[in-house]
């Protein structure tokens, strides 16, 4: 148990860094993608938007549990088995919940496609963490 906590909390510190990088090249590289979050329906309020900055370790540590009870499938050397890691994990949970948020909400095919890349970078850097800290 003690090595999913630690990989878990060490991979939503690294996530947690990783977006704040995102969000600033995301600012100053596009900008035009950046405007289409002036929709009200991105923004919460502020009794919520502490969230945001929760989701990396909950995603962190949802992924570590994953990742010990499915890591003896993925062989390989390490950076293979994160990129292993973060494709089944794109594939099975976030390509569809991609495809159901781009049919149920008007945003931009294009803000969906960058949702869906964020996403396998996370579960790859995930799965880099992890194979590094709980092989």
């Amino acid at each position: 148990m003690k090595p999913v906590l630690l990989s878990g909390l060490g991979a939503g510190i690294v996530l947690l860094g990783l977006s704040y990088f995102i969000l600033y090249v995301t600012i100053n590289f596009f900008p035009g993608l950046v405007e289409e979050y002036y929709n009200p329906i991105f923004w919460p309020g502020n009794d919520r938007a502490l969230l945001f900055f929760v989701h990396p370790f909950v995603l962190s540590f949802a992924l570590a549990w994953f990742w010990s009870r499915f890591k003896a499938q993925l062989p390989g050397y390490w950076l293979l088995r994160g990129l292993k890691f973060g494709l089944a994990y794109a594939l099975l949970a976030t390509l569809p919940s991609m495809w159901i948020t781009f049919s149920a909400i008007t945003v931009s095919l294009g803000m969906v496609f960058t949702w869906f890349a964020y996403g396998l970078l996370q579960a790859v850097v995930c799965g880099w963490v992890f194979a590094r800290m709980n092989p």
